[in-house]
């Protein structure tokens, strides 16, 4: 039986799962949430004060935001809730998390990281411009202060994401200049067949893209980014080229930029879980089993966090890792419980695999970067610093370029820029990207307060 707190790092749809079944188990949960109101990224809730409907909010998804929400706020009395409180090492002791400017290590028996997703970014010249936002924050504007990054933006990028969040901004009243899309129509039909395995929510997106074209919308497929242009200190507009190769150029005054997700694994890596190479998603992630543990066996994964499959997916991995906890801790769990959410979990996959194979990365455009294309805007370290590191100074892998040249040195510690780093490095060496494996996760993974005081 569990001695110390069960900690549930993440408070989306896995996180949330994942607490409700332990408390069904009778356990009392530590949640530690980053954000000051539960929900995660997709589930995003508003400011106290703020009253959009769901419809509004969360548009097909509503019923679902809203069957989450509720029940979260049934938990409440029966778990430990730390909202407004990020974990940013790791110690014998136990977690180390900062809310406000106290430090407090926080002891544990068992964690479930569920810590979801960031958007996956592969920059182009003049990403850096102010008006540039990722396409989370584009929606995080929306979502929890109804405000849009602009009255005339362009989004760019790949992936269904892509899709709606030009379409929640014109829900909102804001019309988008173009939505520029890198994958073609081909690798869409490609993907089709896994994606086929949830054919409502391909529904969905062609209802998005439906609405968009109705509105006037712009949608260009295949699209070649060439620029970010600025007047005045902020974004002008976006020059690209098209699928049959034709420099274009459109004028906007914001742009709304991401190419998928990647996990966020800094903390499975603080906590030395062993990582593998996933090529659908090409990217590193860690090792778990069906049921969400990793190499470790007082950790487990959930959601988006350990594979990228949307918020349904990882409602049902939430409450397969609670049920891993259980099982592990001497708790019974039932199989007729275990099954379906096995079942659930194999169509997410074949429909995340679907998604990747639809919406690739383009990682082939990290080798046409200019070299003066800042990479790492924390420490400002261009593409052409990086092949300087590639080439003059021979580093073989991530870590080797980040000691002699400093990606992903700065606050962030790589999260934006570390997977595009790793393109250029592998494409300025000829070598697959796996070869130069990925950046190594050092405390804090998140900026602190210089004011910080330890909690006795």
């Amino acid at each position: 039986m569990v001695d110390e707190p069960v900690i549930v790092i993440g408070a989306g749809p896995a996180g949330t799962r994942a607490a409700q079944r332990l408390v069904q188990a009778g356990l009392r949960p530590v949640v530690i949430d980053e954000n000051d109101r539960q929900g995660g990224q997709i589930y995003r809730r508003q400011p106290a004060n703020f009253h959009r409907p769901p419809e509004k909010l969360y548009g097909t998804e509503a019923a679902k935001a809203t069957a989450l929400h509720s029940d979260f706020e049934m938990l409440r009395p029966h778990i430990d809730y730390r909202p407004g409180t990020t974990v940013w090492g790791v110690s014998e002791a136990g977690l180390m998390t900062v809310h406000a400017s106290t430090v407090d290590v926080v002891p544990f028996s068992r964690v479930i990281i569920a810590s979801g997703a960031t958007d996956r970014i592969m920059p182009v010249p003049g990403w850096t411009t102010p008006g540039t936002y990722s396409l989370g924050a584009a929606q995080i504007a929306l979502k929890a202060q109804a405000c849009a990054i602009g009255g005339r933006p362009v989004f760019m990028g790949t992936g269904p994401l892509l899709y709606l969040v030009a379409w929640q901004y014109l829900q909102a009243g804001v019309a988008p200049a173009a939505v520029l899309d890198t994958s073609s129509l081909a690798t869409r039909l490609r993907g089709l067949r896994g994606m086929a395995s949830r054919a409502r929510v391909v529904a969905n997106g062609v209802r998005y893209m439906a609405d968009l074209v109705r509105a006037g919308v712009k949608l260009h497929a295949g699209i070649m980014p060439r620029g970010i242009e600025s007047s005045d200190g902020g974004v002008s507009a976006v020059t690209w080229r098209d699928a049959k190769g034709v420099l274009r150029h459109v004028s906007c005054d914001a742009v709304g930029m991401g190419y998928g997700l990647r996990s966020e694994t800094q903390l499975a890596d603080l906590l030395k879980c062993e990582f593998i190479f996933d090529p659908c998603f090409q990217q590193w992630r860690p090792h778990v089993d069906r049921d969400g543990r990793t190499t470790r066996p007082d950790i487990y994964l959930a959601g988006d966090g350990v594979l990228l499959r949307g918020a349904d997916a990882a409602e049902a991995a939430g409450q397969l890792a609670a049920c891993a906890v259980l099982r592990d801790t001497g708790y019974a769990v039932d199989a007729q419980e275990i099954l379906p959410l096995h079942g659930t979990l194999a169509t997410m996959n074949r429909f995340g695999r679907g998604l990747a194979q639809a919406f690739p990365w383009p990682a082939h455009l990290a080798a046409g970067l200019p070299d003066e294309t800042v990479v790492c805007r924390c420490e400002n370290i261009t593409a052409g610093e990086i092949r300087r590191a590639a080439g003059e100074l021979d580093a073989p892998e991530m870590n080797r370029a980040k000691a002699l040249t400093r990606p992903g040195m700065g606050r962030c510690q790589g999260r934006m820029c570390g997977l595009a780093a790793a393109e250029v490095l592998a494409a300025a060496r000829d070598v697959p990207v796996r070869e130069v494996g990925r950046l190594r996760t050092a405390a804090p993974i998140k900026p602190l307060p210089l004011n910080c005081t330890v909690k006795s």
